[in-house]
């Protein structure tokens, strides 16, 4: 429970599986950088910073991008103040999906609730095969 002098911001990552979801989570939260690949079924970080000489306490909310979890994915999304929605700047497929699955799946299941596009595995960009503009 947070304090009168503090406040929690629930904050749900989404994008396909694979664009690195909980590597930025993991880089944001502990300042690493993980060299492993283990995919995601739900997984739960929590971060605190100050604005504005207000402590907020980020819940920061791993979802699974794949397939097999559209049915228990949405679960998560109850509550959430914002949603991070990721897609890899190598992946073509990620960024597509950006419009075809997830922005229509968070309209459905949280509408009105805002959300940041990100674009990760920038490191990677000369792999990248998506020319395109945002």
């Amino acid at each position: 429970m947070a304090s009168s002098g503090s406040k929690f911001i629930k904050c749900v990552t989404v994008g396909d599986g694979a664009v690195g979801k909980t590597c930025m989570l993991i880089c944001y939260t502990s300042n690493k950088f993980p060299t492993d690949y283990i995919p995601t079924v739900f997984d739960n970080f929590s971060a605190n910073v100050v604005v504005e000489g207000t402590t907020v306490n980020l819940g920061l909310w791993d979802t699974a991008g794949q397939e097999d979890y559209n049915r228990l994915r949405p679960l998560s999304y109850r509550g959430a103040d914002v949603f991070v929605l990721a897609f890899s700047l190598v992946s073509r497929a990620s960024y597509e999906n950006v419009l075809k699955k997830w922005v229509p799946e968070l309209q459905h299941y949280a509408p009105g609730v805002p959300v940041v596009l990100v674009g990760t595995k920038l490191e990677l960009d000369e792999l990248t095969e998506c020319n395109f503009e945002i």
